[in-house]
């Protein structure tokens, strides 16, 4: 990603309204074993996701829990860890996201994640 380890950590931690949430639905704090809570929605739906931080490294890491509805963890309470390494000029994100119920919503992540960063660099670019 062309964004720093500190743009990217902060929007992981701090700024899920900028780039992912539904306006005004976001409550983080960033720090760990602090509750979030935010939507997504799409084509008139709104998704829930709630979790809480498990460990945090300034810049570098991100882990949390991560439980959506029906739809997406379908109540599973899953773990997403976000890695940030500088690359020259660039940084290198690798999301890891395990502990599916079964294998539709894992698929479905699969699917969704390079979409939700790519929106991510898009915001972040922008700056």
């Amino acid at each position: 990603m062309s964004a720093s380890p500190e743009h990217l950590y902060k929007a992981w931690t701090k700024q899920f309204d900028r780039w992912f949430a539904a306006p005004e639905t976001v409550s983080m704090e960033g720090s760990v074993n602090t509750p979030f809570f935010f939507e997504t929605r799409h084509e008139g739906q709104r998704y829930p996701h709630y979790g809480r931080f498990l460990s945090l490294e300034q810049d570098r890491l991100v882990e949390m829990t991560w439980v959506t509805g029906a739809g997406g963890t379908k109540g599973a309470e899953t773990v997403v860890r976000v890695e940030l390494e500088t690359r020259g000029s660039d940084t290198l994100l690798r999301l890891t996201h395990a502990g599916f119920p079964d294998e539709e919503s894992k698929d479905q992540h699969e699917q969704a994640w390079p979409m939700v960063l790519e929106q991510l660099e898009k915001v972040l670019a922008a700056e």
